[in-house]
């Protein structure tokens, strides 16, 4: 009788051990949940993917007008900002400039296009542009800027609304700066804005 209990008892002990390491594993270090929550706050529940397509004509072919406004950093020169090559070489994939981290994530020969990288903390909008010289006659061309991304963070209509007017105004601008440069002209000065500082909020953002 006393070597069958002992038997009994001896089980189940061994059953407890056998179980407690799966039952340890089964629960979350601490953390975890919240980090997995964090992750999932950057992404969009219900994206709206929207596009923004925008074109000016130039008086030059478009051989001509890449060369003068299509490196990777001339958006320093017609979006009025400082730039720099971060990482990569200028004009291949994978080029990092520093106005807003954007990489350069496809390109032809008179095209390239970029996107914004994700950012901790906040919702990823998937953002993507496309700047191009298009070919219209032997003399002449047109510039096309095309903005692609997820507007669905937004408060509201209305607030998606003049997102899109305000970035419809900063790349028209942009546009309009590269023309004059591509068709041999100067930009006029920048103005300083009240404090002294200079425009030049990061485009796309």
């Amino acid at each position: 009788m006393r070597n069958h209990f002992s038997e009994t008892t001896a089980g189940c002990a061994l059953a407890l051990l056998c179980l407690a390491p799966a039952a340890r594993a089964q629960t979350s270090p601490p953390g975890a949940q919240a980090a997995s929550a964090a992750t999932a706050g950057n992404v969009a529940a219900h994206p709206t993917y929207i596009s923004i397509p925008l074109e000016i004509a130039v008086n030059r072919p478009a051989a001509e007008v890449w060369k003068r406004v299509g490196k990777y950093c001339d958006i320093g020169e017609w979006m009025r900002r400082p730039c720099a090559i971060t990482s990569g070489k200028d004009g291949e994939f994978g080029a990092v400039r520093s106005v807003a981290s954007e990489i350069l994530v496809g390109k032809t020969e008179l095209s390239y296009t970029y996107t914004q990288p994700v950012a901790a903390g906040r919702t990823y909008n998937l953002y993507h542009g496309t700047l191009e010289a298009r070919p219209v006659t032997a003399t002449t061309s047109k510039l096309v800027y095309t903005l692609v991304f997820d507007n669905s963070m937004l408060a509201d209509d209305a607030a998606r609304e003049k997102d899109i007017a305000q970035r419809t105004a900063q790349f028209t601008q942009a546009l309009e700066n590269m023309k004059i440069l591509a068709e041999g002209g100067t930009l006029p000065p920048v103005a300083p804005r009240a404090g002294g500082t200079q425009p030049g909020a990061s485009p796309g953002r």
